[in-house]
């Protein structure tokens, strides 16, 4: 098979894998020295198709052959889809060729499982070397890590990865056990915590080698079992705390054609993965927990976001006084960010916060203006019904589907 075919063929089949971001790598540079690459403290990913997944890394799977029957996944070993297998040799061609054409910073490699966990993770770990110690190579790196390998394997993909992640796929065990019975949920946290204790070990010697800078992230599959919103994110809140990933993606099932029964027929809501990354950020950067945005069973809602749903639902706390209130929860109303949070903290030290400040910071002011309280403002009807305001809010965005012919049936 020509290197064209191939190169159509593995990366149309790695567009389902959301974990492609760059963010935490460190700064390296080929300027001035031997070597060719870079990559910056901002990340290297400045492009994004239109439901949010990054496509400026060269994002491919060494092979598309799995010996896996994963009933989610488009290359399942009964899956009717045409098969390719790069060598180490053609990944290393494609990863040079495309960045001295300025196509790529850097390298998102995966794999289906061949012959064994160990061979396929052979294969990776081969391909990284040969780019870092042959060509020099500085750019950004991320490889998926089969949990099954061996773990000095894992650890020598840490030594030439940026970033290394371990895909849980589904958030219970009785999901994976159902879905994808050749995986244990078992050997994944496995592999997870093996990563983390090197992490931690080269954190406490900074004098270690060097073991994937960028830290570990993982993948969850939303909409392939039953799992609602909440179970979603009380595992990747466990996640976060357990095993210090850097980040959980969320990738919407796509049925593709000729799915087995054991999958659902339809795709879930266009914007449930987008909810879901939004509640993930407030778990992350504003200090939210998983009982505050969804405290019984249930989904996140789809016509607002996570934060004004919250808002919505403690009207007690509001309308908020951003001349008094704590930083934390200015960071909490809807229309203000971090960012922004910490500037009215900062002009409040020099006077009062008034409602053309907020105007000036490019705050959100429809969105903001039922929850605040300013020198010289106040909402005019701030017992204004909860259920009043989510009308006057609500927003309906669509999200690109991978199989729109689906879509439409």
């Amino acid at each position: 098979m020509e290197l064209n075919d191939k190169l159509e063929i593995l990366a149309d089949a790695a567009k389902y894998d959301a974990s492609c971001a760059s963010s935490g790598a460190p700064k390296r540079s080929s300027e001035g020295k031997d070597g060719i690459g870079a990559t910056n403290g901002m990340g290297i990913c400045h492009s994004y198709t239109p439901d949010g997944r990054c496509v400026s890394l060269l994002k491919i799977l060494l092979t598309n052959f799995c010996i896996y029957d994963c009933q989610y996944c488009v290359n399942r070993r009964t899956s009717n889809v045409p098969r390719a297998r790069f060598t180490v040799d053609e990944v290393v061609k494609l990863t040079v060729d495309f960045y001295l054409r300025n196509y790529i910073d850097g390298l998102f490699l995966s794999s289906g499982i061949i012959q064994s966990a160990d061979y396929t993770m052979e294969q990776l770990v081969a391909i990284a070397r040969e780019l870092r110690e042959v060509h020099q190579f500085r750019g950004y790196i991320h490889l998926k890590t089969i949990p099954d390998a061996d773990p000095a394997l894992i650890d020598a993909a840490g030594r030439y990865a940026d970033r290394l992640s371990v895909n849980i796929e589904l958030p219970t065990q009785d999901s994976v056990q159902r879905l994808a019975p050749e995986k244990s949920v078992h050997t994944i946290k496995l592999a997870m915590g093996n990563i983390r204790l090197k992490l931690d070990e080269k954190e406490a010697e900074p004098k270690a080698p060097k073991f994937a800078p960028a830290g570990q992230s993982t993948q969850m599959i939303v909409g392939a079992d039953a799992s609602d919103d909440q179970r979603i994110l009380t595992t990747a809140e466990t996640l976060y705390g357990s095993y210090k990933l850097k980040r959980v993606y969320y990738s919407a099932f796509s049925p593709i054609p000729q799915s087995p029964k054991s999958v659902p027929l339809a795709p879930p809501p266009m914007l449930r993965e987008h909810r879901l990354y939004q509640a993930d950020f407030l778990l992350r950067s504003y200090g939210f927990q998983v009982g505050e945005l969804l405290p019984a069973a249930g989904n996140l809602a789809l016509d607002i976001d996570p934060k004004l749903a919250w808002a919505l639902a403690n009207r007690e706390h509001f309308p908020m006084d951003l001349n008094r209130a704590e930083p934390a929860m200015i960071a909490r109303i809807p229309g203000i960010g971090l960012r922004n949070a910490k500037r009215i903290v900062e002009l409040r030290r020099m006077r009062q916060v008034r409602y053309a400040d907020l105007v000036r910071l490019k705050c959100s002011m429809k969105k903001i203006a039922p929850f605040i309280v300013t020198a010289d403002y106040r909402p005019a009807r701030d017992t204004t019904p909860s259920e009043a305001l989510r009308r006057s809010m609500a927003d309906v965005q669509q999200q690109m589907p991978l199989w729109p012919e689906l879509q439409a049936a």
